[in-house]
């Protein structure tokens, strides 16, 4: 199924914790991810290269079906600090004007990666080289973090990590966030007005009960 672009841009806006908590605490990449530019965000249709190990030849040919607004997901049979990506393949990225690149394994050229318009994620910075022997496969189900990504699926990124969405599960975890941010909102507005959380959970009520 597609995704509206809007929609997309509203779950970067919200952000990989919000969408996580909203989603029931599913879908979390747990892994540590480097934000090669912080501060930034991105939402989008999963696009998967899965190479052979150590190998990026799946990453070029899926830059061959990258469509517009998509998150390029690349990764490996086991995560290692290995170049999938660098600047001459996020070129491409941008070129075909994806929403992010998310790669799980090692990216090179950081300090280029860091201007383009497309923000990438990745596990290490390493200059280590990939070789191009294998084929791979595009757009099958991977697992990265514990967590099943299949192609379509929803990937978001901020500088908290990374979370995945099913795409059939777009239109109701949209409620779910609006409602969090609306909660998160209120209690923001009562924690500055100077009321404790401790208090307002019960927090101090059990404690006190307790001792």
């Amino acid at each position: 199924m597609s995704v509206d672009s809007k929609v997309c841009q509203e779950l970067a806006e919200a952000g990989v914790a919000t969408v996580y908590e909203a989603y029931g605490r599913r879908g979390l990449l747990d892994v540590d991810w480097i934000p090669i530019a912080p501060g930034r965000s991105a939402a989008g249709p999963a696009r998967i290269a899965l190479c052979g190990q150590d190998d990026n030849r799946a990453v070029h040919e899926a830059m061959s079906h990258l469509q517009a607004g998509e998150i390029l997901v690349a990764t490996m049979p086991e995560a290692a600090p290995v170049a999938l990506v660098g600047d001459l393949l996020a070129t491409q990225a941008v070129a075909r004007q994806a929403a992010g690149v998310l790669v799980d394994a090692s990216v090179r050229d950081s300090a280029d990666l860091a201007t383009f318009d497309v923000p990438v994620w990745a596990r290490w910075r390493r200059s280590r080289g990939a070789t191009k022997n294998e084929r791979g496969s595009i757009d099958v189900p991977v697992t990265i973090g514990g967590t099943v990504i299949n192609p379509g699926d929803i990937v978001v990124l901020d500088d908290d990590g990374a979370t995945v969405v099913a795409a059939a599960d777009v239109d109701s975890l949209l409620v779910a966030v609006r409602e969090r941010l609306a909660k998160e909102d209120g209690l923001r507005r009562r924690w500055a007005a100077g009321e404790l959380s401790y208090d307002a959970y019960g927090l101090r009520a059990e404690d006190e009960a307790r001792a």
